[in-house]
């Protein structure tokens, strides 16, 4: 069972089903507008506990109602959440999540209590032993930092997940992380340029593993991902599945990607788990709801995690 700690963000989700993603200045009607809890790093520490790592969670959220229903859905996921800061004075950070009819989204994130993450949880990261830190950037670039820094000097495996990309990134990927994540057009701003299609994604896997992480990947939906280093290139395929709902599904793949490298899979097979347990979780609606165990995974590709 690895350890994995997960430092990121908490938010209350807002979401609704709509006929077609609005455009600007565009009124388009809704439906099953659901209120469930969210953000990326609770996504990815329930996500991880749902597949068997033991998961502590590292953040911060309002003394709200919010606050109160997101720590609660971590702790009823079995995730450690003490060293989860309580904020008196800020909300709980809330998403706004418009879902299409193919399972596209789009997403607007105000970020509330992850805002004031700071010193406090750099050093809470590190406070217990791991074999895995998974960071994800909804919270300042400077907790980041330092976590990547004492992550580094303890000899722990790190993944970082740029989404969103926020300025003056360029000092993280030169830490030396493990682990790079982004999809396509969060690779294109970090490289300030388009990265499209396959061939485009091996480039800038390329391109971005000279800047200092060990491992990138650049994930490409439903086509799968591409694995990038200091060994070259490898194109892991996507899986086919219905899609229902993709709110949620990057999270699952970086949970599961830090959890099996966490177990000591090798990165071309840690890379295919997390791109099942992605697929599967775009079959399942919800953030949080949609993130799937085991078995699911199982169902859903006919690929069986490890130990399971």
């Amino acid at each position: 069972m690895p350890r994995v700690t997960v430092l990121g963000s908490l938010n209350m989700d807002i979401s609704v089903s709509v006929p077609r993603l609005a455009g600007p200045g565009e009124t388009v009607l809704g439906s099953d507008a659901r209120l469930q809890p969210g953000g990326k790093g609770a996504n990815q520490a329930l996500a991880a506990a749902r597949l068997g790592a033991s998961v502590r969670m590292v953040g911060c959220c309002g003394a709200d109602d919010f606050g109160v229903a997101c720590r609660a859905a971590l702790r009823d996921g079995a995730v450690d959440v003490t060293a989860v800061r309580v904020i008196e004075q800020a909300p709980t950070g809330l998403a706004l999540i418009s879902v299409d009819q193919a399972g596209e989204n789009s997403i607007i994130v105000a970020p509330g209590a992850n805002g004031l993450a700071g010193p406090a949880e750099a050093a809470a990261a590190l406070a217990a032993q791991g074999d895995a830190l998974v960071l994800s950037a909804e919270i300042p670039v400077a907790v980041l930092t330092e976590a990547l820094r004492r992550a580094r000097a303890a000899g722990v495996l790190t993944v970082l997940n740029l989404a969103p990309v926020p300025p003056g990134s360029g000092p993280l990927l030169a830490a030396g992380v493990d682990w790079l994540v982004v999809n396509a057009p969060e690779a294109g701003v970090l490289l300030g340029q388009p990265v499209t299609g396959p061939d485009g994604a091996r480039s800038a896997a390329v391109a971005l593993a000279g800047l200092g992480p060990r491992h990138v990947v650049i994930t490409l939906g439903p086509a799968g991902a591409v694995l990038g280093g200091a060994a070259g290139t490898h194109t892991v395929p996507g899986f086919s599945v219905a899609s229902v709902d993709s709110v949620g599904a990057g999270d699952a793949f970086v949970a599961a990607l830090g959890v099996a490298a966490a177990a000591g899979v090798p990165p071309a097979e840690a890379v295919r788990l997390a791109c099942a347990v992605g697929a599967t979780a775009v079959t399942r609606p919800g953030a949080q709801d949609g993130l799937p165990a085991a078995a699911d995974v199982l169902a859903a590709t006919g690929v069986r995690w490890p130990g399971a």
